[in-house]
Parts: C-alpha cells; sequence; structure tokens
C-alpha cells in the first residue's frame, strides 16, 4: 500500500504555492487572450518560397499601419500565422494580398481569414466566464446533495486548485486562451470531478465499514483501493491527448495541452486537494451517520 497520506501536508504546500503564484501571474501578466476574445483579423498564410521568415514578413506588414501586428510560424516553417487589431478598411485582406505579391511575388496562399468584432470577442469572454462559473457552482450543488458538506467543500476546492493552476500555467507560457480552451477548461472540471467523486463514494463506503478507523488513514485505504482505476482512466486519456498534442495538428495543441494539464492537476488534486480537507475537517463515522439519521 502506498502511503500517500503521509505526504498530504508536503503537497499542500506545494499546491498552495503555486495557486498564489498562478494568481500573481493571472493579475499582473495576465492572459493571452486570442483573437476570439480581443477582436480584430486572423489570417493564416502558406509560403511556397522557404527563405521568407517571420522577420521579414512582419516588416513588411508594420509599414501597412495595421495597429498591433503578430506573426510567427504555425507548424512548419512555411506557415505562417497573422493577427493584427480590426481595421476600418473593408478591403485590408485584398491590400495585404497586393502588398505581399509586390514584396515578394506570387508565393502566398491565404489558407484561413477570420474576423472578429469587438462586440462579438467582449460577449464571447463574458460567455465563456460565465460557462466557467456556472458548471463550478453545480458541480458544488451536485456534491452537496450526494455527499457531506465537508466532501462538498473538498470538491470544489480541487477543481478551483485544477482551473486557477492550469491557467496560471497558460499565462506563464503565454499561450493564447481562446473558446477552444474554454471547451478544455470544461472538460477538465467535470474529469476532476469524476475522480474525486470515485474516490469520495469509497470514503464514505468505507466509514460506514470501519468504525475504529480514523480518517487520516481510511483516506489512504480509500485512495489505494481505487487507485487502479484511477491511473488507467489517467494515463489512457493521456495517451490519446499526447497523440492529438504531436499529430493533430498546431491548431489543436493549445486545447490539448490545457487537457493534458488539467488530467495531471485533476488526478492529483482527487488525492492530495480533496481528500487532505476531509483530514482537516475531522470527517468521522459520526458525519456519516448524522447524514443518514437526515435522510
Amino acid at each position: 500500500m502506498i502511503a500517500f497520506n503521509r505526504h498530504y501536508n508536503k503537497f499542500n504546500i506545494i499546491s498552495i504555492s503555486l495557486v498564489a503564484i498562478s494568481l500573481l501571474l493571472l493579475v499582473f501578466k495576465g492572459l493571452n487572450f486570442g483573437i476570439d476574445f480581443k477582436g480584430g483579423t486572423l489570417i493564416e498564410l502558406r509560403s511556397s518560397e522557404s527563405e521568407i521568415n517571420v522577420s521579414s514578413l512582419r516588416d513588411n506588414l508594420n509599414q501597412m499601419n495595421l495597429g498591433d501586428v503578430s506573426v510567427k510560424n504555425f507548424g512548419v516553417e512555411t506557415d505562417f500565422l497573422i493577427k493584427f487589431e480590426n481595421s476600418n478598411n473593408k478591403n485590408v485582406i485584398e491590400e495585404i494580398k497586393k502588398n505581399l505579391d509586390k514584396s515578394f511575388g506570387n508565393n502566398f496562399d491565404f489558407r484561413r481569414v477570420e474576423n472578429v468584432g469587438p462586440k462579438v470577442s467582449s460577449e464571447l469572454l463574458r460567455s465563456g466566464i460565465i460557462a466557467i462559473s456556472v458548471a463550478l457552482v453545480l458541480m458544488l450543488i451536485y456534491i452537496w446533495i450526494r455527499f457531506e458538506w465537508q466532501f462538498s467543500l473538498g470538491a470544489i476546492l480541487a477543481l478551483f486548485h485544477d482551473v486557477i493552476v492550469t491557467l496560471g500555467l497558460f499565462s506563464l507560457l503565454g499561450l493564447e486562451i481562446n473558446l477552444s480552451i474554454i471547451a478544455a477548461v470544461l472538460t477538465i472540471v467535470g474529469y476532476s470531478m469524476n475522480d474525486t467523486v470515485v474516490i469520495f463514494d469509497r470514503v464514505r463506503e468505507n466509514l460506514r465499514k470501519y468504525s475504529d478507523i480514523k480518517i487520516f488513514e481510511l483516506t489512504n485505504i480509500s485512495i489505494n483501493e481505487t487507485l487502479s482505476r484511477t491511473l488507467i482512466t489517467s494515463i489512457t486519456t493521456l495517451l490519446a491527448l499526447l497523440s492529438i498534442f504531436f499529430f493533430g495538428g498546431e491548431v489543436l495543441k493549445g486545447f490539448s495541452l490545457a487537457m493534458i494539464f488539467g488530467v495531471v492537476f485533476g488526478t492529483y488534486s482527487s488525492i492530495y486537494i480533496a481528500n487532505t480537507v476531509l483530514v482537516r475537517l475531522g470527517v468521522s463515522q459520526k458525519t456519516i451517520q448524522k447524514n443518514d439519521e437526515k435522510i
């Protein structure tokens, strides 16, 4: 049996530090919102000439007064992703095409063009925040109804930990936040909650079964009893996500990376956040008995 409970204090300190660092990053550095949330124009280009690089392309576009222009490679060296602020010029894409053809020759294939207005982007951001908030509240209510309030508090703290640390990592790495990342965060919430509920079910079952074992040891027994299920689920999910990350193309990298972070943190928090709360609050057989009497 693995003694997970021996490391509760150590990992609690690590988790508190990670959450604190993530919050500082979110406050002072912020998130790199994509075109979905900031508004603007996105162009995906493919060049037939390998000599064309990011620097020369950026210098050329900066001469067109497009505002803040971002140019980076998108997968291979001949693919470029260009983002700039919304322009009042309706023919801006045609002008960019003419300018690039004039400077570099007819070497570019415009593979994708997306435009998002500032009003639409602000509505999408608000909707994303509401979606995550509603998911967390509904999860809290679900656990509160199914388990005792101590279990509910442990589960919701684990969820907040997973979401905040994942967003903190995205802030640290400067990765783009778009609608697919919001979908990934919502999936992380569901995955983490599912993992936590499995362990909590076994904890409550063992509380009824063993009257002479305290919660500190009982959580460790429950974690070990569900460990094979946790590892099988996590590893198979990670294998699929790693395949998407390495072979799914540049468009899916942000989504798959967020999911990879979420699966790792979700598995970790189910063990070292949710169960630690039960230990700190001194959950016992009496807690379960009182709830059974109310029912």
